[in-house]
């Protein structure tokens, strides 16, 4: 009997994440998660970006289904398209409207496997009512913080109709917060913010998930963002449930595991906590330009780093390293190409500071292993994490203009040396080992899983 009841607790859960990885990546993190404690996960992405996540722990697999859409056809749009990291920024609008496409079918999935639960992006904000019309609830998880929500939160989205709306402190936002974007930050996502995607903007597809969904779910913690999850509770007037920071599994197959040795190797070659560990996660482009500079503030710090670029050989335009660049740093330099184990990397104690996009999974990663973050934003909500970590002295920012957001090599060189080994950057190598006590701790990041859990088994 008791085992009979144990089994009616368990959960079916269905995740719907917008097609880029930076959002596919946490949805699978937490399904992983939800998936230990015995519930059952229907992950649902189109065929091509099911193949490319990252390989399931083999005790994991039975209780996690992908369900391959196909996604639909829409002119112009290549067919190989199919996540963000293969579009060009024209490509991304068609690639919402193929994504609208996915409506009926999963649609029709949900109405002959009725999960307890639908877990669904900003992106699919069309969903919720049609969970609603099957009788199951619905759960909207940003893989957005906490501030990036109550930031671009809104009840009137066509209020902020310039740039200038989104380079001040929101009205609704009742306590001192620098989080805004700078104006080179804005300009490079304006257009994709506010522009018609589909008949929807991103900025309305945002609003219009927190608005119809049960509940929200964010990928946060109560010790980090106190006032911006209470806000959101505020102004969405339903449960805002943070879900933790959802720190990755480790997990390696044998070809990640060749890889690692190499690296590995030479980082034992370093001196402890000396490395520059630099990258910028798997859809951050770097121009021309801000390639150039970057290496060529390597260079100049005179600091040993290692370097994951990635630089698809798919790309319409990819850039290149200065001449001559990994001849004259060979001696203290290690650029790899293509994908490498970051969490591996982070935990190495020659590793010790990164310098990162500030996109959420590699802040994370870097966190919970009291690495100290070095921040040079490309796009997206990078510049609201950014300014958060500012805040908190987290993270130092490389100065940069504020209109075009160039930046020197030397502004490069010498943000790498305050922060490595200036007294004045001390405060955020101590506030990075402070911050792995929320970041790096299992068990309350376990608790946090819990407690959604608990939330979803008591209201399905």
């Amino acid at each position: 009997m008791a085992k009979e009841e144990d089994h009616r607790k368990k959960l079916h859960i269905a995740m719907f994440p917008w097609l880029a990885f930076g959002h596919m990546i946490p949805y699978l993190e937490l399904a992983k998660l939800i998936a230990q404690k015995g519930h059952q996960i229907s992950f649902i992405s189109t065929p091509r970006n099911i193949e490319r996540l990252p390989k399931l722990p083999p005790n994991l697999s039975p209780l996690i289904k992908f369900i391959k859409l196909p996604l639909p056809h829409v002119a112009n749009l290549p067919e190989y398209v199919e996540a963000t990291a293969d579009a060009t920024e024209r490509q991304v609008v068609l690639l919402y409207k193929a994504f609208d496409g996915l409506q009926e079918p999963i649609t029709r999935f949900l109405e002959s496997s009725k999960p307890d639960w639908l877990l669904f992006d900003y992106a699919a904000c069309w969903l919720s009512n049609a969970a609603r019309n099957l009788g199951i609830s619905s759960a909207f998880f940003s893989i957005f913080i906490a501030a990036g929500l109550g930031f671009l939160s809104s009840k009137s989205p066509g209020d902020r109709v310039s740039p200038e709306d989104f380079m001040v402190r929101p009205k609704w936002v009742p306590f001192p917060s620098t989080v805004a974007f700078r104006r080179f930050e804005i300009l490079r996502i304006f257009n994709m913010l506010i522009e018609v995607h589909n008949g929807v903007s991103v900025l309305k597809r945002l609003v219009e998930a927190m608005r119809s969904c049960d509940i929200i779910a964010v990928r946060s913690c109560w010790k980090f963002e106190t006032e911006w999850l209470r806000l959101l509770e505020d102004l969405h007037q339903k449960p805002v449930i943070p879900v933790g920071q959802l720190p990755p599994m480790p997990f390696l197959d044998e070809d990640e595991i060749d890889k690692w040795r190499s690296i590995k190797q030479w980082l034992e070659q370093q001196q402890k906590s000396s490395v520059v560990y630099v990258a910028f996660g798997s859809e951050a482009k770097l121009s021309q330009h801000e390639l150039t500079q970057l290496a060529l503030g390597l260079e100049l710090s005179e600091l040993p780093f290692l370097w994951i670029l990635r630089n698809e050989s798919s790309d319409s335009d990819p850039v290149q390293l200065p001449t001559g660049f990994e001849e004259r740093t060979r001696r203290r330099g290690l650029v790899c190409m293509g994908w490498a184990s970051q969490k591996k990397i982070l935990a190495h104690d020659s590793v010790g500071i990164f310098l990162s996009h500030s996109g959420w999974s590699s802040v994370v990663e870097a966190l919970q292993l009291s690495k100290a973050l070095v921040l040079l934003t490309v796009s997206n909500d990078q510049g609201l994490n950014a300014k958060v970590l500012e805040e908190k002295m987290v993270g130092y920012v490389i100065p940069r203009d504020e209109n075009d957001g160039s930046f020197t090599k030397d502004a490069v060189a010498e943000s790498l040396k305050l922060v490595m080994l200036k007294e004045e950057g001390k405060v955020y190598r101590d506030k990075a080992k402070e911050m792995s006590l929320v970041f790096g701790d299992r068990d309350l990041q376990d608790r946090y899983v819990d407690n959604f859990l608990g939330y979803l088994e008591t209201h399905k």
